[in-house]
């Protein structure tokens, strides 16, 4: 809805820009303006358009939109006319081009590779050898956090229950959720950044670290719901990550160093078969 909103405003400035061109084959592309020989297509126009355009601004966009095409353009012509192109200009398109085509296969071979599995034996090595590589940036928190609504029976209870990390409480917590909370949460077993905690409840802006550690139990209300919120663990910046909080950082790194010594390895065996065909000539 948005793309075509868009492109109304685009064809209100144009008017005629659309009209079809019987000397030019567009695949089947609809064109609406042309600056000696380039042509901007009403999907170009389609797929660059931002979702939230609309109205107004759509029309104000699209206007920017085909006049920022058209200087381009207009650029390029008078900077071709006046500059062609040099030997240098030519490298750098050829290395370039070599880059782009070299990179796709590359992309190519690592998405036929066969995928590697990696064990947990292997990747607790990697963290032990790299601590360093696995410092917490951001304060990262365990614990347990609900949302009731005002009208929610027993809260008495649940001020008493999500206290505790008794085995009894958490049990009597899960049973109450069922039919009464919105959210439920439970991260005993499993480190979560303090930002999520932001997004679930009021909590301040400011030195949120310090507030949690001085302030284990945390209960807010506003006008619909109350908070509840228990942080057994707290975490601080630049501590060390747990292992399994770092374990999908961990994986990412060794994966990526598995690639990257594999691609080492087609080059080798592309330069040990090239030797053998005597395809290298040293001079």
């Amino acid at each position: 809805m948005m793309r075509t909103i868009c492109l109304c405003g685009l064809l209100v400035l144009l008017l005629c820009g659309a009209c079809s061109d019987k000397e030019h084959d567009h695949g089947g592309r609809v064109p609406l303006v042309e600056v000696e020989g380039s042509f901007l297509y009403r999907e170009d126009v389609e797929s660059a358009c931002p979702v939230q355009c609309k109205g107004q601004d759509s029309v104000r966009w699209a206007g920017r939109f085909v006049r920022n095409w058209v200087e381009e353009e207009l650029l390029y012509a008078k900077a071709r006319e006046n500059v062609g192109s040099t030997p240098q200009i030519e490298r750098l398109v050829e290395n370039y081009r070599r880059s782009l085509i070299v990179q796709a296969y590359q992309e190519e071979l690592l998405r036929q590779q066969s995928p590697q599995q990696m064990g947990d034996s292997a990747l607790r090595a990697y963290y032990e050898s790299n601590l360093d590589l696995f410092k917490a940036e951001h304060p990262l928190v365990k614990g347990l956090f609900m949302k009731v609504p005002l009208t929610a029976p027993q809260i008495a209870e649940v001020r008493r229950w999500y206290k505790s990390d008794s085995h009894e409480a958490v049990e009597q917590l899960e049973k109450y959720s069922l039919r009464n909370a919105v959210v439920y949460e439970y991260f005993y077993d499993r480190w979560v950044p303090v930002s999520e905690l932001q997004d679930l409840m009021p909590l301040p802006d400011n030195d949120l670290a310090s507030f949690l550690d001085k302030n284990r139990h945390v209960e807010r209300k506003d006008t619909a719901y109350y908070y509840f919120l228990h942080v057994t663990e707290l975490l601080m910046p630049g501590a060390q990550e747990p292992y399994d909080f770092a374990r999908p950082q961990v994986e990412n790194l060794v994966r990526n160093a598995g690639q990257v010594e594999f691609l080492k390895q087609v080059k080798s065996d592309l330069y040990r078969r090239a030797e053998q065909r005597q395809m290298v000539k040293y001079y």
